[in-house]
């Protein structure tokens, strides 16, 4: 491999206040016999990695000085949201959770050097950088006619929607509600629910987002903008036995409407009802 430096993009909370966004230029590493090094090709965006990045920031008052490897863009932090950061003051973090390229060096084992020049999927931080260096076992290997923007989300909103079926199922209910059907994450729950015959009742925000779920095949999609949506919910509810709601929205009134629905639903068994807020950092 020719390059042996690598852009990584920084996030720096700084004591005064301020977030700092920069590339900063580091060495590419030597792998170790059971590491391969990645060419970073695609990325995606997730809500987690806006969090880190940007740190509850005001970007509305965004300002940058410096051109091209060297831009830096600050932006303040309000006194409240930075009482929250006090473990990652004046710290410089790489960002990005997970992403795909091409592996361009390898370490001597057997199994890192089978992977030379593969298109793999990746997961572990620091993905928002030109290079990676990570274990051959954590990579997860493309098909042949696979791009890397093709295998750049293969982790963190699947395995989170798997969690949501997964707890369904530990804590004994049946079916599920999700408040952000519409999402990439919501699509992915929709296609494992359909897969499983697990009852989800998707919550969406326009008649668009109706068709769009219906054409993948969700059952009961109800739109949370219509005059009817109290109805519409209760009958979803009803069908489904649905009693555990997955909130990324939070806030507003949606979530003691579910409340409302599941307890008129399952009124005749006293069915419980449980609703599990996810971090807007988990969805995307």
């Amino acid at each position: 491999m020719a390059d042996t430096t690598s852009l990584e993009l920084r996030s720096l909370v700084k004591s005064d206040g301020i977030v700092e966004l920069s590339l900063a230029r580091v060495p590419v590493p030597t792998p170790a016999d059971d590491e391969v090094i990645v060419r970073i090709e695609a990325t995606p965006i997730n809500p987690s990695d806006i969090g880190l990045l940007l740190a509850s920031a005001d970007i509305k008052a965004l300002k940058g000085s410096g051109s091209g490897t060297q831009t830096v863009l600050t932006a303040p932090i309000s006194p409240a949201a930075l009482r929250a950061l006090t473990g990652r003051l004046d710290k410089s973090m790489p960002v990005g959770n997970e992403g795909a390229g091409v592996v361009a060096s390898t370490g001597a084992s057997p199994k890192a050097q089978s992977l030379l020049g593969k298109t793999v999927s990746i997961f572990g931080g620091a993905m928002y950088a030109q290079y990676r260096k990570i274990k051959a076992a954590d990579c997860l290997v493309l098909p042949d006619d696979a791009t890397p923007k093709d295998g750049a989300a293969a982790f963190v909103n699947p395995i989170t929607a798997l969690g949501m079926v997964e707890t369904m199922r530990a804590e004994g209910h049946k079916g599920l509600v999700h408040t952000a059907a519409a999402s990439n994450l919501g699509k992915i729950l929709n296609r494992i629910c359909l897969a499983e015959n697990v009852p989800l009742v998707n919550i969406v925000r326009s008649a668009e987002q109706v068709e769009i779920l219906k054409r993948l095949g969700a059952k009961h999609v109800v739109d949370s903008t219509q005059s009817s949506f109290g109805d519409d919910l209760f009958k979803a509810l009803k069908a489904t036995g649905a009693t555990l709601a997955f909130d990324a929205i939070g806030g507003g009134k949606l979530t003691s409407q579910i409340l409302n629905g599941m307890e008129e639903a399952a009124s005749s068994t006293a069915a419980e009802t449980v609703i599990w807020r996810i971090p807007p950092f988990v969805t995307s």
